[in-house]
């Protein structure tokens, strides 16, 4: 979708192995919408995912892990996010600002308070018309990752993984913007239907002179 307003962002956020990369591929196809993932859409960004999740890479404090993926974000934006939103390009992002909030904030037990600040200034304010959380039990989660090879936070254990899901529904339950919560346990086309249920509601973009 284009336009000569402002794209829309929609962010699809779950925990590792909920399969929020296949909805939120699904939902750029049907909606003829930019694609993009976090952490690494960007040159930059690519090396900063292998210090965030590379297992061979040197041992990271989590304010440190949280400032390389506040770095990751703000290039994001800067080169790929921004510029596609300004041309009109609706955009679908495989994890944005949440994921910080859920992994660093409820997961590694930082200030969540602090780091809404960083991610605000990170982005420039930037935040999703809508969050797409697709919910999935920790377990079934874990089970789907099964035989592949665990980066480095997928490796933090199941009782890490169960603090992130909780903390997405924390944010899910208190956010100021539009949040849609989707069992993510069901085949992949009965998700999917239930993801373009939240996304055909949305409204054209409002003009904002201010982006």
């Amino acid at each position: 979708m284009s336009g000569g307003e402002r794209g829309r962002l929609i962010a699809l956020e779950g925990v590792d192995g909920c399969g929020k990369s296949t909805q939120a591929r699904l939902a750029a196809d049907r909606l003829g919408a930019l694609l993009t993932f976090e952490p690494g859409a960007t040159a930059l960004g690519a090396a900063l995912r292998r210090l965030v999740l590379d297992p061979g890479a040197p041992p990271v404090d989590g304010r440190a892990e949280a400032l390389l993926v506040a770095a990751d974000r703000a290039q994001h934006v800067a080169e790929v996010v921004a510029p596609a939103l300004a041309a009109g390009r609706w955009v679908v992002t495989d994890r944005f600002s949440p994921s910080t909030l859920a992994y660093q904030g409820y997961g590694r037990g930082l200030d969540t308070s602090e780091l809404g600040r960083m991610i605000d200034w990170a982005t420039a304010g930037l935040s999703p018309d809508l969050t797409v959380l697709i919910d999935v039990p920790v377990d079934v989660a874990a089970t789907r990752r099964r035989g592949s090879r665990n980066d480095r936070i997928e490796a933090q254990g199941l009782g890490f993984q169960q603090r992130v899901a909780d903390g997405y529904h924390r944010l899910a339950a208190e956010a100021a913007t539009p949040w849609l919560v989707v069992d993510g346990t069901g085949p992949v086309d009965t998700v999917a239907a239930a993801v373009w249920s939240g996304l055909s509601g949305l409204d054209p973009p409002a003009p904002d002179d201010d982006r």
